[in-house]
């Protein structure tokens, strides 16, 4: 069959949905809180929508990816989609408020687990698909922002998570959630001829999950998916899109049906020798990275499009992924060096870059000769800068020997700790940060703009300390923390004060939900100029005999929450960040630090999605930490954190960080980690996070009562630790204390 659908030449994959000044995100809150309506909610969503689109027409899309604004999650939108909430919330009325409590949870419902999107820093929202769950489809959300694009003019291409990917990164219970595929895909067929009838020619099926490690038999379901789909007549064209990686054995899968395009990502890995014959389709070459910052190398992504035009009907430019991973532009970022700025382009560059890249493809080279003079001379300026070459960090990493990364065994430390520390058993602490209150984030500005000057600065931070120190010791808390206040995130703040990076003004992108952050861009060889936390940790030791906690962020978390250099192996700039955070561990313990915390919520985050290349990643992951955590003495108690992601697939390295206490982010999963954990015969301290403070529900003593005896049947009460499951800064001082109160009395009754 043919379906008849005009050809394009550039375009992006996905758009960011948070407003360039994070006004979806305000909006969202705002209507959270009661200040908006819902139906001023919508109304800065449709601007913001309308605004994003024909600005992307202007600037030479000719199709223009739409159904990719979320009011929170793709994920979670699919779920909507097609049927798939859980029946927990299928009694609230009002269909965003169903929505919004599938996704925060409410003080009676609990929310949809979250985890990592593949080896980024977005996070999705886990569909829960059981024997109870009826798929039915739902298309007004997709249908209007087609109509709405359509009535704009605009060469629309609606979006949506393929079938394959979203049954696979789904929960089910009572089977494999693939084995319910024969369900969904006739509701698929239903919508892309909904789709057609509304004047859709393009709909683009989201199928990252093929670049994973995938059985024969998950190869022929997606052989035989796309051949259904593809079969009907009464349907737009089709383009599956693959990123993060190569597809293997799926692409030719894909290259063996009726649909009309594929889409590539060709700034993994630009090697074409996998890439079969596509002579009747439209071959959608992603060149620029949607990722990270870097300007693109026109003349080597042109050189990689020549090659491509032989190999399919026609090529299309196009970003590598969805440009939900970067900022939206550099125009705000007047405050980077110029040297450094023209090595960048964040979303609206890349987009400016792909249309100059398909002009290029169809015209030649010669057409953007001055665009490409300007590129090559910048990329010139970036390889001799000296920033990227520290003589003397290199040196020191070169002759450390392997006791640098090495403690005494696990027993000998905990012998150690126990008599210096003195807990009782079931010892509570809480991860790190305590609440931004306005009052922070308002002496943060002032800071900023010259109204205040750093003495005043630290009076008022000193201040917050003091009140959070007070407020812990009242709820009876055993292990301490300073809160945080001094700290914009615990990335940046790190980042602000090491050499080699850079921090943004407006750089801001989506981690989940309305929670955004502004990654720092790693961009030179990373030294530590000066200690970095020792003051303010030194502060709130001062004030209390209780230990408190040093909070440092690890380097894995450190590079995969930052937009690292290209120039070198991700292990190289690990290593060079881990000796930074060592210096810090060893002028924490001089100042009397007795626990020192040292995250690595994103160790899981980098890991390759293909199996053959995990075990590489795992072994520098790990050293860098061991690296920075092997310092101090043995007498000195190092604590780590993981957030949210499939622990099961590190549990190895999990315990080969060898930290004394490991706290993970376990609610919302029901304590299933610790079963992965015993299974790998951990040994070691672990705070199983007891409530979830992604939701703004306040937890009963009873509920974390039951949490605990349920953690008490894996982990021996000499060994469990009592926490929250992860930082509190995104959360309220009323519910804070509320929630850490009934904490401290669960701890009690379970002792």
């Amino acid at each position: 069959m043919t379906v008849t659908h005009n050809p394009f030449t550039a375009t992006v994959l996905g758009l960011p949905r948070v407003g360039p000044h994070r006004e979806l995100k305000r909006a969202t809150e705002s209507y959270w809180a009661g200040r908006i309506d819902a139906q001023r909610l919508h109304a800065i969503a449709r601007d913001l929508r309308r605004d994003q689109l024909t600005k992307l027409q202007s600037a030479g899309m000719d199709s223009i990816p739409v159904g990719t604004f979320s009011y929170y999650d793709q994920m979670l939108d699919t779920a909507v989609l097609f049927g798939a909430l859980p029946p927990r919330v299928a009694g609230i009325a009002d269909p965003l408020d169903r929505y919004f409590a599938a996704a925060r949870g409410t003080d009676t419902v609990e929310p949809l687990e979250m985890t990592k999107w593949f080896d980024t820093n977005y996070h999705y929202l886990v569909p829960e698909i059981g024997p109870e769950t009826v798929f039915s489809l739902d298309p007004s959300k997709v249908l209007d922002e087609l109509r709405e694009a359509l009535a704009l003019g605009v060469p629309a291409r609606t979006v949506v998570v393929g079938p394959i990917t979203f049954l696979k990164l789904a929960k089910a219970t009572g089977g494999a959630a693939l084995d319910r595929l024969d369900e969904l895909v006739p509701l698929y067929q239903e919508l892309l001829r909904l789709l057609a009838v509304a004047g859709a020619e393009w709909v683009q099926l989201d199928e990252p999950v093929l670049v994973t490690d995938l059985s024969l038999d998950e190869v022929e379901l997606v052989r035989r998916t796309y051949a259904e789909l593809s079969a009907a007549t009464d349907r737009p064209a089709l383009l599956v899109a693959t990123y993060f990686g190569k597809p293997g054995a799926a692409l030719s899968a894909l290259a063996e049906t009726e649909i009309e395009g594929i889409a590539l990502d060709f700034t993994v890995d630009a090697d074409l020798s996998g890439v079969p014959a596509l002579a009747n389709k439209l071959l959608v070459a992603g060149v620029v990275d949607g990722r990270n910052v870097w300007r693109t190398d026109l003349e080597k992504a042109l050189a990689t499009l020549g090659t491509l035009l032989g190999c399919a009907k026609s090529v299309a430019v196009s970003s590598s992924c969805s440009l939900l991973h970067v900022p939206y532009t550099l125009a705000s970022e007047t405050g980077l060096d110029e040297r450094l700025r023209s090595w960048l382009a964040f979303g609206a560059e890349k987009v400016a870059e792909v249309r100059l890249l398909a002009i290029g493809l169809s015209a030649g080279p010669g057409a953007i000769a001055n665009e490409l003079a300007t590129v090559r001379t910048a990329l010139a300026t970036r390889r001799t800068d000296p920033r990227l070459d520290n003589s003397q960090v290199r040196a020191r990493l070169a002759t450390l020997g392997t006791d640098a990364t090495r403690r005494a065994p696990a027993e000998q430390r905990r012998a150690l700790q126990a008599e210096r520390l003195r807990l009782p058993s079931l010892p509570t602490t809480t991860i790190g940060s305590y609440p931004q209150t306005s009052a922070i984030r308002l002496a943060r500005a002032a800071l900023r703009k010259g109204e205040i000057d750093q003495a005043e600065y630290v009076r008022r931070m000193r201040s917050e300390i003091a009140d959070v120190i007070a407020l812990q010791e009242k709820l009876g808390l055993d292990v301490l923390v300073h809160g945080e206040p001094e700290r914009n995130d615990m990335v940046q703040y790190f980042a602000e004060q090491l050499d080699g990076f850079a921090a943004t003004d407006a750089g801001w992108v989506q981690s989940y939900g309305t929670r955004c952050v502004r990654p720092p861009i790693l961009f030179g060889d990373v030294a530590r100029p000066a200690p970095m936390t020792v003051d303010w940790i030194g502060y709130a030791q001062s004030l209390t005999d209780k230990p408190v906690k040093g909070m440092l962020t690890g380097p894995v978390t450190i590079l995969a929450w930052s937009f690292v250099r290209d120039d070198q192996p991700l292990a190289d700039s690990a290593r060079q960040v881990a000796l930074a955070i060592r210096d810090e561990t060893v002028d924490l313990q001089a100042a009397g630090i007795r626990i020192i915390q040292v995250d690595e919520p994103a160790l899981r985050e980098l890991l390759p999605l293909r199996a053959a290349d995990q075990g590489e990643y795992l072994e520098w992951s790990v050293g860098a930490f061991r690296l920075a955590t092997s310092g101090v003495s043995d007498a000195t108690q190092i604590h780590t954190h993981l957030c949210y992601s499939e622990f099961g697939e590190v549990i190895d390295a999990i315990a080969g960080l060898d930290a004394d206490v490991t706290s993970i982010e376990a609610a919302r999963s029901h304590m299933e980690v610790l079963d992965d954990l015993n299974a790998a015969g951990f040994d070691l301290g672990v705070g199983p996070g007891v409530y979830d403070i992604h939701s703004p529900r306040v937890p009963s003593v009873e509920e974390i009562t039951a949490s605990l005896r349920a953690a008490l049947k894996a982990v021996p009460a000499e060994r469990l630790w009592v926490n929250p499951d992860c930082g509190l800064k995104t959360r309220g001082p009323v519910e804070v204390e509320a929630s850490l109160r009934n904490l401290v009395a669960a701890a009690a009754a379970v002792r």
